[in-house]
């Protein structure tokens, strides 16, 4: 049988956000709007320092009898004979931490792709940075770039992706605070437990996310017939299957009990989940992440995007 599929190189980080740009372009510049304003109702007038919740320094007062203790900077306090508190200053704008899985079996595309896995989920991610930065919100990518504000948050990032080393695995997101929304985008082939066991210490920190599996068409429907030999991307092993179509039935059926099962171990940690397909639009997927960061609740119905 002739090739289904094969592995492609690794994307240009500037192409890539040149088309999350054009996807980018498709939606209006509404999220997060809605949790602005409501952010300036609370804050008063839009845009004035004042203290509250927040993770930057603004300044140290006197201690007011009744404060709890545990807010007195003691290091400040040993300075002379008063007590002192230390003040953050109140943030409006939202921090949104995203990250794109760059493991080798992301590079994977068949013949009845549009593209890549890994140059997919670098579009969304750099997409969804574009829209973001629109709106004033700080974005972040776990281990390789700090949230920033800035309208050029998505090419600051695509600048630091370039320079950072690919990694498998799951992001580390012990450092990320509370209150802050984490999209993860792969096609989370690891063990099944593994999900679980990086997003659920996050979920229990009050830390928002959203989940986007990647898949190429060729690994739902699984397309092969006659003698196939499979090999694993990033481990080199081999399988040599005689007649490929007599375990397709079996393959389809785990597939998506595999599915099922890692989307409603998200759900459960009160995560969103979005399967998407590279054989459809990105611009799809986009507008649905956009919906899930909006706060519209996803479809429980687990189905191909």
């Amino acid at each position: 049988m002739a090739p289904v599929g094969q592995l492609t190189q690794p994307t240009a980080r500037l192409d890539a956000l040149a088309r999350a740009r054009q996807r980018a372009a498709l939606l209006p510049d509404c999220l997060a709007e809605a949790r602005r304003v409501a952010n300036t109702v609370i804050a008063g007038w839009h845009g004035r320092r004042k203290r509250g919740i927040g993770e930057t320094f603004w300044q140290f007062r006197p201690y007011v009898d009744g404060e709890s203790l545990s807010r007195i900077d003691w290091r400040r306090s040993a300075r002379d004979d008063n007590l002192y508190v230390r003040d953050r200053e109140w943030e409006a704008a939202h921090t949104i931490w995203l990250w794109a899985d760059r493991s080798p079996s992301m590079l994977f595309k068949s013949d009845t792709a549009m593209v890549g896995k890994e140059s997919r989920a670098l579009v969304l991610l750099l997409a969804l940075a574009e829209i973001l930065a629109r709106s004033g919100e700080r974005i972040g990518c776990p281990g390789v770039m700090e949230p920033v504000a800035s309208r050029n948050a998505a090419e600051r990032l695509a600048l630091a992706l370039s320079h950072a080393p690919a990694e498998t695995g799951l992001p580390d997101l012990s450092q990320i605070g509370r209150m802050s929304d984490v999209v993860l985008i792969s096609d989370f082939l690891d063990e099944a437990d593994a999900m679980e066991t990086s997003i659920g210490p996050a979920a229990k920190r009050g830390i928002r996310g959203h989940v986007i599996e990647i898949c190429d068409p060729a690994e739902e429907v699984f397309p092969y017939a006659g003698r196939t030999e499979f090999r694993d991307p990033e481990t080199g092993q081999k399988l040599v299957a005689g007649r490929a179509e007599t375990v397709a039935e079996d393959y389809r059926r785990a597939w998506l009990a595999r599915r099922e099962t890692m989307a409603q171990s998200v759900r459960r940690l009160g995560w969103s989940y979005l399967p998407h397909r590279t054989d459809r639009l990105a611009s799809e997927a986009l507008a649905a992440a956009h919906g899930r960061l909006s706060g519209i609740p996803a479809a429980r119905k687990v189905v191909s995007t």
